[in-house]
């Protein structure tokens, strides 16, 4: 199988680090020379423009830069090739990291620590052990699997939600439409990692929230999302926080993004707002990994996770 070109097409970022660590084996193009350029035969892509990929007759497969590939099938003309998403160590490390660090910022209790020591109040709340306090995973996932394991060993409760039936040693799972509400009833602190999909999207509404156990050791319900903004309800969960439906929330994607200044999630008392940065792709870690499963792919071995699009992930 012939080596060709990479078309780089990435949004919202400066693409030089991309180019010149995927260049130290292949051509890399920022743009197709025309429309139909035969040369190109892999895309990297982020948030590609409209129309790009369709006509290019030699591609054979494309990689998403980030761990979501909701954005590349918002292209309405992808191409019928293979997408593969991102699985890396340092990927899911990071995800990892940000959600046991909000989990344990909202157990221990550091937005009423941090409150107090703007008015210099000096008093110390009830403190709950772990194994009083659920956390609850909406997609079990690499990243959401490796979330909980670590979650299970500082000794709090886990339980697991997904579409379809999914089982890990130590957590109490849940799937479908049938297993939701249980799954909710179960759960102190909700941390969403799943995909966007048609049938995700705005799942983390209102109607959704209210189901949250409210009577623990926290006080109140907590909400954690770094999967998805689109996959949330943002006005929903700003009624949540003023109703006490929520106690308080860490969100790190949102409907609308970079968040409008308008937001009031920006300067709400009881949010952590951090800017889509809970797992940043690193090029370092993952050009190389795209580059392996090209050669891998040219010697006729199979491409690895390679999105499933009838699911959408």
């Amino acid at each position: 199988m012939e080596k060709g070109r990479i078309l780089l097409a990435v949004t919202g970022f400066h693409p030089q680090r991309w180019r010149e660590l995927l260049s130290a084996e292949r051509e890399v193009a920022l743009e197709p020379d025309g429309a139909s350029d035969p040369s190109i035969t892999y895309a990297v892509v982020w948030k590609q423009r409209p129309n790009l990929l369709s006509a290019l007759p030699n591609l054979r497969a494309v990689f998403s830069i980030g761990a979501g590939v909701d954005h590349i099938f918002a292209d309405p003309t992808l191409p019928d090739v293979p997408i593969v998403k991102i699985v890396a160590d340092n990927l899911t490390q990071y995800m990892t990291e940000y959600v046991v660090w909000r989990v344990l910022d909202h157990h221990r209790q550091g937005m009423l620590y941090r409150s107090q020591q703007k008015k210099k109040i000096w008093h110390e709340p009830p403190q709950r052990p772990a194994s009083d306090i659920s956390v609850g995973i909406m997609g079990l996932g690499t990243l959401g699997r490796a979330a909980a394991s670590v979650l299970l060993s500082l000794g709090f409760p886990v339980n697991g939600w997904s579409r379809s039936d999914r089982s890990m040693k130590g957590v109490s799972t849940y799937s479908g439409e049938a297993g939701l509400i249980p799954f909710l009833n179960a759960t102190d602190i909700l941390v969403v990692l799943l995909p966007l999909t048609p049938q995700t999207q705005g799942i983390v509404n209102y109607g959704v929230l209210k189901e949250l156990r409210k009577r623990n050791g926290l006080g109140g319900s907590v909400l954690i999302n770094a999967g998805r903004g689109r996959l949330q309800k943002d006005a929903d969960i700003v009624r949540a926080l003023e109703d006490g439906t929520l106690k308080e929330a860490s969100l790190d994607v949102f409907e609308v993004e970079p968040l409008p200044k308008t937001s009031p999630l920006w300067s709400h008392p009881k949010v952590f707002v951090t800017p889509h940065a809970a797992a940043t792709s690193d090029p370092v870690h993952l050009a190389p990994i795209m580059l392996r499963q090209m050669a891998a792919f040219e010697r006729g071995e199979k491409l690895e996770n390679v999105v499933d699009r009838d699911a959408g992930y």
